[in-house]
C-alpha cells in the first residue's frame, strides 16, 4: 500500500530520489569494503612475505583488478552517484563529491601512478616505500567511500 499511496500523492519523484540514493549508498559501501579489505588484510599479508613475493603478488593483483566486475562496480558507483546527485540534490551531492574524491581522485592521481611505478621499479627498496605510501592513502579511499555511503543513506532516508 505505501507505494500506491506515494504514487497517488505525487511522491513518485521522492521515491525515485530515494532509489538512486539507496543504490549509490550500496555501491559506495561495496567500494569501501573493497578498499578496506586491502588495507586490513591484503596489504598487511603482503607486508609479512618476503619483499620479492609481496612485490610479485601486488603486481599480479594490479593486473587482475582490471576486470569487468571490478571496473563496472568502480565506474558504475561514480555514475549512479552522479545520477543520485542530479535527481536528489542536497546530501546526495555531498555523497557524490565524497565518492569522487575518495574513490576517483585518489585512485587516478595517487594510487595508479604508484602502481605504475611499482611495475617499472620492481625492487625490494621500492616495495618498502610503496607499502609506506600506498596503504595510508588507501585507508582514505575506504573512509571516503564509507562516508559517501553514509551520506547517501541519509539522503535516501531524508
Amino acid at each position: 500500500m505505501p507505494v500506491v499511496r506515494v504514487w497517488h500523492s505525487g511522491g513518485v519523484a521522492r521515491l525515485t530520489h530515494a532509489m538512486f540514493s539507496s543504490i549509490a549508498a550500496l555501491c559506495c559501501a561495496m567500494m569501501a569494503g573493497v578498499f578496506f579489505a586491502f588495507s586490513a588484510m591484503v596489504m598487511p599479508g603482503l607486508r609479512r612475505t618476503d619483499p620479492e613475493v609481496g612485490l610479485a603478488a601486488m603486481r599480479a593483483i594490479n593486473i587482475a583488478v582490471v576486470n569487468p566486475w571490478f571496473v563496472s562496480l568502480f565506474l558504475g558507483t561514480g555514475a549512479v552517484s552522479a545520477v543520485a546527485a542530479f535527481t536528489d540534490g542536497g546530501l546526495a551531492i555531498t555523497g557524490a563529491v565524497l565518492y569522487a574524491l575518495g574513490g576517483y581522485v585518489l585512485t587516478f592521481a595517487y594510487h595508479i601512478p604508484r602502481n605504475n611505478a611499482l611495475e617499472r621499479e620492481a625492487t625490494s627498496d621500492y616495495w618498502s616505500k610503496y607499502l609506506n605510501e600506498w596503504v595510508p592513502w588507501n585507508h582514505a579511499r575506504a573512509g571516503g567511500s564509507l562516508a559517501a555511503a553514509i551520506v547517501f543513506l541519509l539522503a535516501a532516508l531524508g
